[in-house]
């Protein structure tokens, strides 16, 4: 068969194929555009952004854990400004889409950021981060679905961009939270951000981690990950999400498309392998072509 379309649409942005960076696990992108060609990436999502500089947590902040990590950087980033006038005169070389990571404390942070980096025509899409679980109140906007409401609703009245809102794992049910966000105007959701955890070095007696608990992520969490994507598909078919969790090669991809993700993030893989990306994306072409699939988006939710 002739090479097989790849590309999805999320909201207003466009992508060449459905295979994105997670947040957090890239950078700002230069930290690997020498080993690979980010225009190859369906999107970049960039580490985290904040009104003012964050420090993040102490260390140590990250801890392996079977199949996965526990981290809990705190988000550190250099800011919003920073962003923009160090940042993003690099990325803006390549021909990808760039997606901003928002966090904030406040409705008002969100806010501020999302117009600053509209007006600054610094971003195509933003990811808004209600779901980190390694910083004080990083998951309160998260686990209120009238919280959520409330703040994508102002987010969209600011900004024409593509909203994504990034969901957490840790709540009893993720469904009334996606629904919420997509009422008050979010294009689409990313799940799952990762799974609240700790560990204890039995030698020493001690946490492993300076802030006690911390995210775990990598294949540890891809059946959770996979659940949560194909409730809130079934619960909310119009939707568009971006599934992530424990990714590391294209049948991984394919999984989470078949379980009702438009596009797919690679996050902690990266750190074992940074051409993760591009062999998910070369491989998902493949698997296209070896099972006669002509368009990527036929097989989204197609799973029985």
């Amino acid at each position: 068969m002739t090479s097989p379309k790849t590309a999805v649409k999320i909201g207003k942005l466009s992508l060449k194929n459905p295979v994105m960076t997670g947040s957090g696990t890239f950078g700002f992108g230069n930290e690997m555009a020498n080993v690979l060609d980010l225009s190859r990436l369906g999107a970049v999502v960039v580490k985290s952004t904040s009104r003012e500089p964050r420090a993040g947590n102490a260390t140590p902040r990250i801890a392996e854990a079977p199949a996965g990590i526990l981290n809990a950087i705190g988000l550190q980033n250099g800011g919003v400004e920073n962003f923009i006038e160090e940042k993003l005169p690099f990325l803006r070389q390549f021909d990808v889409p760039i997606i901003v990571n928002l966090v904030g404390y406040s409705v008002e942070d969100y806010v501020y950021l999302a117009d600053r980096l509209t007006n600054a025509r610094a971003a195509d899409a933003f990811e808004i981060n209600i779901s980190c679980p390694n910083v004080k109140h990083g998951c309160d906007f998260s686990v209120d679905p009238k919280l959520t409401y409330e703040l994508v609703t102002e987010i969209r009245k600011t900004t024409d961009l593509t909203l994504i809102t990034k969901l957490s794992p840790n709540v009893t049910s993720v469904v009334p939270i996606a629904k919420a966000a997509w009422d008050a105007g979010s294009d689409a959701v990313s799940l799952i951000n990762t799974l609240l955890g700790t560990a204890i070095d039995a030698k020493t007696r001690r946490f492993k981690l300076a802030n006690i608990t911390g995210g775990l992520s990598g294949p540890a969490v891809k059946p959770v990950a996979l659940r949560m994507v194909w409730q809130v598909a079934q619960a909310l078919p119009r939707l568009p999400i971006i599934g992530m969790g424990g990714i590391t090669n294209a049948t991984d991809a394919v999984e989470f498309i078949l379980a009702g993700a438009t596009a797919v993030s690679v996050g902690t893989a990266n750190f074992l392998n940074p051409f993760s990306t591009i062999n998910v994306i070369e491989g998902l072409e493949k698997w296209l072509c070896d099972n006669d699939v002509a368009d990527v988006n036929h097989l989204i939710g197609t799973v029985s």
